[in-house]
């Protein structure tokens, strides 16, 4: 099957070929049909199958049939959970349009708004958005949402976890009625399929993998540890495997701080990304670890989706996360796009609860190694503390998951989703 099969136009197939793109992905040549007909689509494809190509390049078609020359009102929006996957999907839909004539925007908190709204304000046919500035724009009359034709809602999943669940519910009601709405998500839980079927009519349900599956490229292992012992593997681990580009995940902002600077110390170029950091941070941060000067990155779940960083070979849960779809989401930071890739996870007795979830969603036993000198503490409780306890510390409004420090304090087990804090994606 090739992208002229799917129906796409002369236009949008220049700016395929000149990516290097040859033969559609799986998601691809399933989604793109359907959205071509008009259709709404409740999409599953996990992180780096090309899903965001999956719905930018049907939306573009679309729209470039019925141009809007004279003024352009927003036809199309897309909205994504966090800054960094607005600017990804930005950046892909500028890409697929070079041909078109096609205006496109992007707007997210982090930065001053006035370059977005004069974007705004000359016309354009697609906005890439996150919810807090959106709302935050129409809320100044510096946007309508009247005229939209075609609404995305990527990384579903995600956006609840976050609590943007009234912010969608509001951004719907600033809609027609009348429109085409996609839905795409890495996994869908009974929540999100029932927040699906509220938004979409009649949808065309299509997916690439089985959902909750871990990528099946990723080597995936566990190294049991002591909790105090995690610094001293990690960097161990990093040093002697000679590893040049390492994206590792922290549960909370304190942590990837205090991570970043052990790190630092240890004669690591290291970077932390969280939603304590401005956006100016973010970027640079994230460029540096493109680029190779900076070789380990240290997150929180924030950066779990939307992060392009092709060829990435290892990914380090330096803390498992507490909700389990969380690890396929980080883990799917490697091994894209066909890609081999490394996931290790540093797991302490009281993570012990976690990693068996884990396991069962992604019905697999990963491999347990035990590095000498890093052994697990044989008198540590396998319980994780109640929730409650200890929750002031590593806590903040923009807490990702909101429930461990890195140190040697436990704090909270599962998350009910109505509990989860929503990320910093406001102005």
């Amino acid at each position: 099957m090739s992208f002229k099969s799917l129906g796409l136009s002369e236009p949008l197939l220049r700016a395929i070929s000149k990516k290097g793109y040859e033969i559609p992905s799986p998601i691809q040549a399933k989604a793109i049909p359907p959205v071509l007909e008009g259709k709404d689509v409740l999409a599953s494809a996990q992180t780096g199958t090309g899903k965001t190509a999956g719905f930018t390049l049907p939306l573009l078609h679309l729209l470039s049939e019925n141009p809007k020359d004279k003024y352009r009102p927003i036809r199309a929006l897309i909205l994504t959970p966090t800054r960094e996957l607005a600017a990804q999907v930005y950046a892909n839909v500028k890409e697929y349009s070079e041909f078109l004539n096609i205006k496109s925007a992007v707007v997210f908190g982090g930065v001053n708004q006035k370059p977005q709204v004069a974007t705004i304000r000359q016309g354009i046919d697609v906005l890439v958005a996150t919810p807090g500035r959106l709302l935050d724009l129409e809320g100044q009359g510096a946007l309508s949402l009247k005229r939209v034709e075609i609404f995305v809602l990527d990384e579903a999943d995600r956006m609840l976890d976050m609590g943007f669940l009234r912010d969608i519910e509001r951004v719907m009601k600033l809609m027609p009625d009348k429109r085409q709405n996609l839905m795409f998500s890495a996994t869908f839980s009974k929540e999100i399929k029932k927040l699906a079927y509220t938004i979409l009519n009649n949808p065309v349900q299509v997916e690439a993998t089985p959902e909750n599956t871990a990528v099946e490229v990723i080597e995936q292992k566990v190294h049991r540890v002591a909790k105090g012992k995690k610094t001293g593997l990690i960097i161990k681990l990093i040093s002697e495997g000679n590893w040049k580009q390492v994206l590792v995940f922290t549960r909370t902002k304190h942590g990837a701080n205090n991570l970043c600077k052990k790190m630092i110390g240890a004669g690591i170029t290291a970077a932390a990304i969280h939603g304590n950091k401005s956006q100016g941070a973010r970027t640079k941060a994230l460029a540096g670890f493109k680029t190779g000067s900076v070789r380990v990155l240290v997150a929180t779940d924030i950066a779990a989706r939307g992060l392009d960083i092709p060829l990435l070979p290892h990914v380090v849960n330096f803390e498992l996360p507490n909700i389990s779809e969380d690890y396929v989401h980080r883990i799917g930071r490697t091994g894209r796009a066909g890609a081999s890739g490394e996931a290790i996870s540093l797991v302490s007795a009281d993570e012990t609860s976690y990693l068996r979830s884990i396991e069962k969603l992604i019905d697999m036993r990963i491999d347990v190694e035990i590095i000498e000198g890093f052994e697990p503490d044989p008198n540590a409780s396998t319980e994780p503390i109640k929730q409650g306890q200890n929750r002031s510390q590593g806590r903040g409004r923009n807490s990702s998951s909101n429930s461990r420090s890195s140190g040697n304090t436990r704090t909270t087990n599962r998350n009910k989703s109505g509990n989860r804090r929503r990320s910093d994606n406001r102005s």
